[in-house]
Parts: C-alpha cells; structure tokens; sequence
C-alpha cells in the first residue's frame, strides 16, 4: 500500500464538498480580509491558504521538504534543520493545523525526504537524512526500526560521501526503492526485508541515466500496468523504470519536478520551478497549478526564496514536495529559506 492510499478511507476530517463547509483549519483566515486566491480549472480548482498550520513558539521552519499524512489524517512535515541550533526536524499537526508533536533532532541539516506506509496493520515512516547520508525506518513517533547506509553490495560507491539519499517509493511486494538523488544518481531497490536487490541509473542524459533522481514514485493508477516513476529533475523529465529497472520512457511537460502523489488516477508532481502540477492516467497535463511564465524566470533566479515579501498569493516559489488528503486537497511545502507549507483546498 503507498503511503497516501489509504486517506481515501480515512474519515479524519470531514469532506468539504460533502457538507459545503470550510475546513476548520488555521491559516484559513484572510487577515487582510480579502477573498484568498483561486487557482486552477474545471474540476480542480483550489484555494490557496498559505502559511498553514501553527508552529509552537520552540519550533521555526528552515526549508520545509517533505509532507505525508497518516491514516487517522494527521500531517508530517520534514524540514531541513539549518543552523546552529538542533532543531526537531518532523512536525506533525493534526488535520486543523494544530500542532500535535515533533521529534528528529538527529536529522538535523539532513531533513528532506518522508513517506508512509502501512505494514501488517501498522504505520511507518521511511527517512531519507541528506546531512547523514542514510535511509531510517521509524514508527510515527520517530522510534527506529532500522538504519540503511549505502548499499556496499552494489559496488558503485567508493564511500559514503558518494550517497545522498534523497526519497523513497514503496514496491507491491513490500519492498521499496531509494533515489540517490544528491548522491551519484542511481536507484536501488530493496526487498520487503531491507536487503539489497539491485542498483541501476548513474548520471547521464541517456534513457536510464540520471541526472538528481530526486523523487520517485510507484505509479499504480488504475488502467496502467504497475511501474516506477522518476523525478529525473536536473534532466527535466519525469523517467519510468518497470519494477526491475528496465528503462520504458519519458514525460517532458515538465520543468524541474522533485516528487510525486497519485489520487485515483491523477499524478501529483510538485515542480521546484514555482508550480505543481496535475496529470491524467496518459500523462497529459490537466493543469500546471501557479504557472506564470514571467514569474517562473524571476524565481530562476533562485533570490526570491529568501525573500516572503516577495511572493505573491496563489504563487509557488519552489515547490519540493506535495501531497494529496483524504477530500482531495493538496498540501504542498516549498524550499524556501524560511519554509512555507500551503493547503490547496479543492473547490470544484
């Protein structure tokens, strides 16, 4: 089971389009007092609420990476954990924004990658640590399970400093694949065990080679035959591999994508150059959420991010990871300086 599949069936919070109500969510609330942003087209049209959820006063973002949400509907944001001062570097907030609790000062400067899944009845997260170079699979209060450095066995690593593991996508026996994406830009693919089963990619342009495979996902849509997707960012492409790493193709509509979501048949792709996009079970784009070509070029510039002051509403300035609910939203957190989390509440 994928790590999001399951919020179809949770009933954590209760469905917008169901009642005709907003969510009680904090951040929902315009303080200026106009109408916030709506993005998007036909069917999926979203608000923007931006800034969302409260962080205690012991806690501060430094460049949110990744978002999962549980079972029973509550939302795990990773963070780098820049500076100084250690920092927890997962926060979890319940479905209304509040804060609910946070762990991971051992990742401190390594927050990136974070992904669910359930196993025989019981949730866990998968880590990937850029700062210690390590995959770690913890229960959802960060306990842990086991530690996974780079994979010895596939003899491309020299050393460590070589690995920089960057996310993780979970394989329908139980196994699971890790993209070095910030390593030497190959794939390895585990069994449900952790042990080692193989390792393709490396860097390159050509099909198969890589250049940051910096997200990646199973893409079991309805309709298509189960296969791996690859954020195969610094080649602006999205690559799919068969289970077994055979290469079968190429997705270009896209700019720099980082990492995936899938709800019914629609594949989620956060995009770092400033959108996040949605397609269909062909690949066709249904919408590229936020897209200003003008905006895209300012924010290439890669200034802006240290700048909030400078961010329009219903813009993205760099999208890293996003993330279906259960009702169809879309919470989305961007690499930004400062970190930003924003919930696209679905509309239509």
């Amino acid at each position: 089971m994928q790590r999001r599949e399951f919020l179809k069936t949770s009933a954590a919070t209760a469905s917008v389009l169901a009642t005709g109500q907003a969510p009680n969510v904090i951040g929902a609330q315009n303080k200026a007092g106009t109408k916030r942003p709506i993005i998007g087209k036909g069917e999926f049209r979203y608000e923007c609420i931006h800034d969302w959820g409260q962080l205690p006063k012991h806690l501060a973002w430094q460049t949110t990476h990744g978002v999962c949400i549980d079972e029973a509907g509550f939302i795990y944001i990773k963070h780098l954990g820049a500076g100084n001062k250690a920092l927890d570097t997962i926060v979890v907030f319940d479905p209304k924004g509040k804060y609910v609790r946070s762990f991971g000062k051992e990742y401190h400067k390594g927050g990136h990658g974070i992904d669910i899944r359930k196993e025989n009845g019981t949730e866990f997260l998968y880590l990937c640590d850029i700062f210690n170079r390590q995959v770690v699979k913890t229960d959802l209060k960060g306990e842990v399970v086991w530690k996974r450095s780079f994979p010895q066995e596939a003899k491309v690593y020299k050393n460590i400093k070589q690995y920089r593991p960057t996310n993780v996508a979970f394989a329908p026996d139980g196994g699971f694949y890790v993209g070095d994406g910030y390593g030497s830009h190959y794939i390895h693919q585990y069994d449900k065990d952790a042990n080692w089963v193989r390792t393709w990619g490396g860097a390159g342009t050509q099909p198969g080679k890589m250049r940051t495979p910096h997200g990646l996902w199973l893409d079991d849509r309805p309709g298509r035959k189960p296969s791996l997707v690859v954020a195969d960012r610094a080649n602006a492409r999205l690559q799919y591999f068969t289970l077994d790493g055979k290469h079968i193709g190429f997705v270009n509509d896209v700019l720099f994508p980082a990492h995936f979501d899938i709800r019914d048949d629609v594949l989620l792709v956060p995009d770092l150059h400033a959108r996040v996009s949605l397609f269909d079970r062909n690949n066709k784009p249904i919408v590229h959420l936020g897209d200003d070509a003008d905006w895209i070029k300012e924010v290439k510039k890669l200034k802006i991010r240290n700048d909030p002051k400078r961010w329009p509403a219903g813009k993205f300035v760099h999208p890293h990871d996003a993330c279906f609910d259960k009702d169809g939203n879309i919470f989305v957190v961007e690499w930004v300086a400062t970190g930003r989390v924003t919930l696209l509440k679905k509309v239509s």
